[in-house]
């Protein structure tokens, strides 16, 4: 079984994503064997960084897709995120195992990623997308199994909290912190949120024109699921952070004030691997309320 080296580091992590990892070549096996599987290529792109995907074809020969996903805190609910949104505007959920992470996926044909598009029209085809996603109708508390928005940010304002001594500015950090717990409260306006859609995670498709791949939701605030998109256009964003704020804002019919509060708090204390790397810091200050 070959693996990329991001997963391998990623599952490096924890001991529970060790076991996982240990026992990747049973599940494959099994779910093959369970699902009538041959398996054609496994997807070893920079993108495949927290799950085990290959493109398999059905004893039927449908081709389809078969993703067997890393334990993670973001990630834990896409499978009924897939459910949910039911092939609109995602790909197909043809079979599961939530016990064990595996889904096997409708494949998109031909599967060309949006990002070797222009970047002016990434931003549409993110921004139409999202509107299909957000539903108010998983938001009333009890009617679904997802998680609030608060919780991916609290863990992760922890995660950087926990670096604090690489921070290079301590007074720009914490108050991105604190932005970001105040944005992520929850709120009658709340939706059924991506999380984590950039045009890495959008596919062209014969149903499509365009799918969505590897949601991670949440419920929460519809002007943060745009800002994976504005931090994924980096030189864009630093060039000028207000008019793509307000550019993004106003194709998915957002707040342009929550939008570049987001923007900002995310720019100034997402958790990260270097924070010597003053780029972000940057674009957060010209964002900073």
């Amino acid at each position: 079984m070959i693996l990329s080296e991001q997963l391998i580091a990623n599952c490096r992590k924890t001991p529970e994503r060790e076991a996982w990892l240990n026992s990747l070549p049973a599940m494959l096996q099994e779910l093959s064997d369970r699902w009538s599987l041959r398996i054609d290529a496994p997807f070893h792109h920079a993108h495949v960084t927290c799950s085990w995907v290959a493109a398999v074809v059905r004893a039927d020969g449908t081709p389809a897709v078969l993703k067997l996903g890393m334990p993670h805190m973001e990630g834990a609910d896409e499978i009924h995120g897939l459910r949910f949104w039911n092939g609109d505007p995602t790909v197909q959920l043809l079979a599961a195992d939530d016990g064990v992470g595996a889904m096997l996926l409708e494949r998109c044909q031909p599967g060309t990623m949006l990002r070797f598009e222009p970047e002016c029209e990434q931003d549409a085809v993110i921004a139409n997308l999202l509107r299909r996603l957000w539903r108010r109708s998983a938001s009333p508390a009890g009617t679904h199994p997802f998680r609030h928005l608060s919780e991916l940010i609290a863990a992760w304002s922890e995660e950087s909290v926990a670096q604090s001594q690489h921070w290079r500015d301590h007074a720009l950090v914490n108050e991105g912190l604190r932005v970001m717990a105040d944005l992520a409260k929850p709120a009658p306006s709340d939706r059924l949120l991506a999380t984590d859609l950039h045009a890495g995670n959008v596919l062209r498709a014969e149903r499509g024109p365009w799918l969505v791949i590897d949601p991670k939701p949440f419920i929460g605030d519809p002007a943060y699921d745009v800002v994976q998109h504005l931090h994924n256009c980096e030189e864009r964003l630093h060039a000028d952070p207000v008019g793509l704020v307000t550019r993004l804002a106003d194709l998915a019919e957002l707040d342009e004030q929550r939008v570049r509060l987001w923007t900002f708090a995310r720019a100034a204390a997402d958790p990260r691997d270097d924070w010597s790397n003053m780029l972000w810091m940057d674009i957060a200050s010209k964002l900073a309320p």
